[in-house]
């Protein structure tokens, strides 16, 4: 089943310029990890080390945000999960 992955902006150099990539997956965790294992420095922008989110990624699901348990979200064929940085400034 594939599922669409948009990549924020400011993450398109890890995947070659690409703003979507279609990935494979039972739920939004394994879908990040298929996108991961084919770019793997995004594992680096999006997870801390521990294997949790970093705190300034929000990820969500067919414009819906899944937060909380984000990993655990359950997808199908044609959703579309988008990577957004949460900016701050002052």
């Amino acid at each position: 089943m594939s599922i669409k992955v948009s990549i924020h902006k400011t993450h398109r150099h890890l995947t070659g310029g690409l703003e979507t990539v279609d990935v494979k997956g039972q739920t939004v965790g394994d879908c990040l990890k298929d996108l991961i294992e084919r770019y793997p420095e995004m594992g680096k922008v999006l997870f801390k080390p521990g294997g949790k989110l970093h705190p300034l990624i929000e990820i969500y699901l067919n414009t819906k945000s899944t937060y909380p348990d984000e990993l655990k979200k359950p997808v199908k064929a044609g959703d579309e999960i988008y990577i957004t940085l949460m900016l701050a400034g002052g």
